[in-house]
């Protein structure tokens, strides 16, 4: 077997099982983990965490929308539900704290939080663009509202099918 005949071969189990969706999964459950994570623990030391936010300059309104933030689209990306939405406004986010609160590359933790910051960030906008994948409630509420569309469109196109009948259809009933 050849190479290439390996890799088509590979890719087609892939595809076949699904994997490139197991793949977004695993990707959206990792990525939200460290959202989810910093927002609970903020919310459950709220007032210590907002000394501590205060003391550099975030105000109580900004930090907590911060903690609303981190949640929200933190479940957001780990439920599949409004996935790309989750995935630019935590981009967003990261890109800022990048920009605001690691800057002094002098020291090296901080040029370590920094590019942490901008690596994540580039994995939201990456999946931003490719969407929650089959395993999400996207797909779901995307189903749903196909199949009810369906409905909706079925009346409508009963009257129009009627007039097409070379039967008069009320003379039937």
């Amino acid at each position: 077997m050849t190479l290439t005949e390996r890799s088509a071969k590979l890719q087609g189990l892939a595809a076949k099982y699904h994997l490139g969706d197991v793949g977004l999964l695993a990707g959206r459950l990792l990525l939200s983990l460290i959202f989810l994570h910093e927002g609970a623990t903020r919310a459950a030391h709220f007032n210590a965490a907002a000394k501590a936010m205060a003391a550099l300059g975030v105000n109580l309104p900004l930090f907590v929308a911060t903690v609303a933030l981190q949640l929200g689209a933190g479940l957001s990306l780990a439920s599949g539900l409004l996935t790309r939405l989750g995935a630019i406004a935590l981009g967003l986010f990261c890109l800022a704290t990048a920009m605001l609160f690691h800057t002094n590359f002098g020291s090296q933790n901080e040029l370590l939080h920094f590019e942490k910051d901008l690596a994540i960030s580039g994995g939201m906008f990456v999946l931003a663009v490719a969407g929650a994948g089959r395993v999400s409630l996207d797909r779901l509420l995307a189903l749903h509202l196909r199949q009810r569309q369906r409905g909706e469109d079925m009346p409508a196109a009963l009257p129009t099918a009627e007039t097409q009948l070379p039967v008069d259809v009320k003379q039937l009933v």
